[in-house]
């Protein structure tokens, strides 16, 4: 056993095999370990994140030493069976790789029963072991597809999983399931649990009808609302309700999400005398436009830009950020685009009354949970029921906001995967420049250096949880900085993580902004065995 420190609260503990995994779980399960906030398993490891006011790296380890990792035999679960559409782009590469032909490929990976091992990487998306051996050769592909459909049936790494959402993802594609893996109106919304089975069943051609695409469902008629409230008029290129996320849910595959810059939210509450962790609404870019029904109090904070109140008059004039603005009936508040920074947050008095899903107002967008994204014509009722503090005194903006081609310089903590890299690469992290490419979203920065990053370790690495801040490398050697909704678990290694006191300020990062990383700790993994 080896505990490789992930990020300032997070360790990645590294075992054998999945049997060890999934026994050092089970004791951990059922005789916690005070201070484990968050436990992400992986083919060969558990991703631990823990609270530093109640333990440390040294104790979490010393107590980790002393835990079985043998798992008790139980009863196979009950067998699901999920028919396949064996048409996937990469079926014939796949059978080349392994000098098969495809239709061989489809007998192997419907011939023997897999075993739902564990959650993660999306909700709903089980890793599935077992199968036959003879695909347990396919890797994961170099460079991770941006996009991959709902239903996708894919192999790598020795796993077999079906993708519930549309998202990125290397694995091979052999072909889709119109199974849905993921259903909010089911209980458990997850189809697969581990310790189940699942059969792959060939169906044959996909007829013409089969997952064509599905008209986009009609948004429902918001209920009248007769108190104050807040008129979208124009969301602009994204605007999202965010919050602090969903902690706690990464058993069913759910990761936090939340805001990208938490500072940026807990501030606008504040200004408006709202609980710091009240749901605000986050604008991406600018091109926002709400409307004031009723007298209303909000806040926006975040980026920097022109921010201007019109009434229904037809006046308009420019407002300050930072600071509670009281809007009448009728009143316009609109958001240009930023001159620095991404994103703002926007804050109503006494909160946003809309239902909140699987405990929280955030949406993911990888993972398609909650509140769907804000559009013209929803209204957001203010919630009257809570108690509210006084309004705050304007604050200052946050300095220094990134902007289109500015140097910043992130810190970094190197691990859990260090060792995975040589040391010119580990030196060439910090070295050169790394410039934000337009792939980028809420899920992570990707970026582009003059130099890949080289490995030392070229084989494929089990899937694993990922850390808040990750800075994941793919076999093309461009890092991804994984933000507020990255995968909870990768297939590529993890060089270093952003320093938690920089992550707002990389959920502030434009496009074509450059990056420095400045290591700020070193790789210093605990072997246990020792």
């Amino acid at each position: 056993m080896r505990v490789l420190p992930a990020s300032r609260s997070t360790v990645l503990v590294e075992l054998e095999d999945l049997p060890q995994t999934l026994g050092l779980l089970a004791s951990l399960q059922e005789r916690p370990i005070p201070g484990v906030v968050e436990i992400v398993p992986g083919a060969r490891t558990l991703l631990i994140d823990f609270d530093p006011l109640r333990t440390d790296r040294a104790a979490l380890a010393a107590e980790l030493a002393t835990r079985p990792l043998t798992l008790r035999e139980s009863e196979a679960g009950t067998r699901v069976e999920l028919p396949v559409y064996y048409d996937g782009e990469d079926l014939a590469e796949v059978a080349a790789l392994l000098g098969m032909t495809p239709e061989e490929v489809v007998r192997r990976h419907t011939g023997t029963d897999w075993f739902v091992a564990f959650s993660g990487f999306a909700p709903g998306f089980a890793y599935l072991t077992g199968g036959d051996e003879g695909l347990h050769r396919v890797p994961r592909r170099t460079s991770p597809r941006t996009r991959i459909p709902p239903g996708a049936v894919a192999v790598a790494g020795g796993f077999s999983g079906v993708y519930p959402k549309a998202s990125p993802g290397g694995w091979q594609l052999l072909g889709q399931t119109p199974v849905a893996m993921w259903d909010l109106d089911r209980d458990p919304p997850a189809l697969l649990q581990p310790g189940q089975r699942v059969r792959f069943v060939d169906a044959g051609p996909r007829p013409a009808t089969a997952l064509a695409a599905a008209a986009p469902a009609a948004r429902p008629v918001p209920p009248e609302v007769q108190g104050p409230a807040l008129a979208v008029r124009s969301p602009g290129l994204q605007a999202l309700l965010q919050d602090m996320g969903r902690p706690g849910q990464a058993g069913q595959g759910v990761s936090v999400s939340g805001a990208m810059v938490r500072g940026a939210l807990r501030a606008a509450n504040r200004l408006v005398g709202n609980p710091a962790d009240a749901a605000c609404i986050e604008v991406a870019q600018g091109g926002f436009e709400l409307q004031s029904q009723g007298d209303t109090v909000v806040a926006v904070t975040g980026a920097a830009g022109p921010l201007t109140l019109t009434a229904p008059d037809g006046r308009s004039w420019p407002v300050p950020r930072h600071a509670p603005l009281a809007l009448g009936d009728g009143d316009r508040l609109h958001l240009g685009e930023p001159d620095a920074g991404v994103r703002s947050y926007i804050a109503l008095r006494g909160g946003i009354d809309r239902a909140p899903v699987m405990g929280s107002l955030a949406f993911d967008t990888l993972a398609q949970v909650g509140p769907t994204p804000l559009a013209a014509g929803d209204l957001l009722p203010v919630r009257t029921t809570r108690e509210l503090s006084a309004v705050a005194e304007p604050d200052a903006p946050q300095p220094d906001l990134p902007r289109p081609g500015e140097l910043v310089v992130l810190d970094v903590l190197l691990g859990p995967r260090t060792d995975w890299f040589t040391p010119e690469a580990v030196a060439l992290l910090a070295a050169q420049e790394w410039t934000v490419t337009p792939q980028s979203n809420r899920v992570g920065l990707r970026v582009q250096g003059a130099e890949p990053l080289t490995r030392a370790v070229t084989r494929e690495l089990p899937s694993e949880g990922t850390a808040l801040g990750a800075i994941q490398v793919p076999a093309s050697g461009q890092p991804v900085l994984f933000l507020a909704d990255h995968p909870l678990t990768g297939g590529y290694p993890v060089i270093g993580c952003i320093a938690p006191w920089h992550l707002d300020l990389a959920g502030q990062m434009p496009v074509g902004a450059r990056i420095r990383f400045h290591i700020v700790a070193g790789f210093e993994p605990i072997d246990l065995s020792r």
